[in-house]
């Protein structure tokens, strides 16, 4: 397969909620049973080494997955929780987690958005953040923590959040990545939460890592990993070509944006398709390629700004 080759999803993922198991050696994943539009079969928690052992994402506030996870160490010792990013799927449930276990927990920071609410600006977010998450270690880019039989090293990959951090396994060659790649479709970026500028910058950083295997939030595991980034790129600029393309025709508000360029898609997720062509026209009017009245907002009408080269 050529770096031109379009690389497919795959939805074929029959974890079972509450099952534990062995993705590669040394990693173990218990799957929440929290599906949607969202969030695939529901969201994943992976536990690295044995005996001593580190949890990733111990997921919503859900007693009963908590549980499971709980149950999936019985008989070792939880040294180290790690949170890629503070989405409602992923990051309540640590508090659950460090009060069973006295873990210690490492994440990039305090949920934020990407940049400041417009005053023009209301809306709320599917997932939505956890506001309250507050790790007691945080992380900067390219930090490395030790366990028994494991070494993370911290990659600093906004634009699904602000704070989105994946954790890489150097010497094994995977990472996990949590909800900024994903094999089974693309990931949202929902401004103000998020930022299509920093997602396609992360998307780049990963291109010149070594890890071929990605251990996602959702769905199944990525081989070939940076080749499948390489493909997520030319999606988005496809994408934004698509919205550009429109905008040749007339000025259109996101709504149309939408209709026009994804045909078929779900009707639940409509809603989550305007936030993403938001986030590119955020980006191309920062760029001066595209233009609109006041702050580049949901409810926005939208025109290219002078003529396409």
């Amino acid at each position: 397969m050529s770096d031109n080759d379009d690389i497919p999803f795959n939805r074929d993922f029959p974890l079972v909620p509450g099952v534990v198991e062995e993705v590669v050696p040394g990693v173990r994943r218990v799957l929440c049973n929290n599906p949607s539009p969202f969030t695939f079969t529901g969201s994943i928690t992976y536990v690295v080494g044995n005996g001593n052992v580190a949890i990733i994402d111990p997921g919503p506030d859900d007693e009963v997955h908590v549980q499971a996870v709980l149950d999936a160490v019985r008989g070792e010792t939880v040294t180290h929780v790690f949170v890629t990013h503070t989405h409602r799927d992923h990051s309540p449930g640590t508090a659950r987690l460090k009060a069973a276990t006295g873990a210690t927990v490492y994440a990039e920071g305090p949920h934020r958005a990407s940049r400041p609410a417009y005053a023009s600006e209301t809306r709320t977010t599917e997932s939505g953040g956890d506001w309250d998450f507050r790790p007691d270690v945080t992380l900067k880019d390219g930090d490395v923590v030790t366990g028994d039989g494991w070494r993370l090293e911290a990659i600093w990959t906004p634009g699904h959040t602000a704070n989105h951090m994946a954790f890489a396994w150097p010497e094994r060659k995977l990472m996990f990545i949590g909800d900024h790649v994903m094999g089974w479709s693309t990931s949202i970026v929902v401004p103000p939460d998020g930022s299509m500028v920093d997602y396609m910058a992360s998307l780049e950083k990963l291109t010149r890592r070594e890890e071929q295997l990605y251990l996602s939030g959702h769905g199944p595991e990525i081989p070939d990993a940076v080749r499948f980034v390489k493909f997520l790129m030319r999606h988005r600029k496809a994408r934004e070509a698509s919205i550009l393309h429109r905008l040749a025709k007339g000025e259109a508000d996101i709504p149309t944006i939408v209709r026009a360029s994804y045909i078929g898609i779900d009707p639940r997720l409509v809603s989550a398709a305007g936030y993403s062509v938001l986030a590119h026209l955020e980006d191309l009017v920062a760029r001066n390629v595209v233009a609109t009245d006041g702050d580049p907002t949901i409810d926005g009408v939208y025109r290219l700004a002078g003529p396409l080269a």
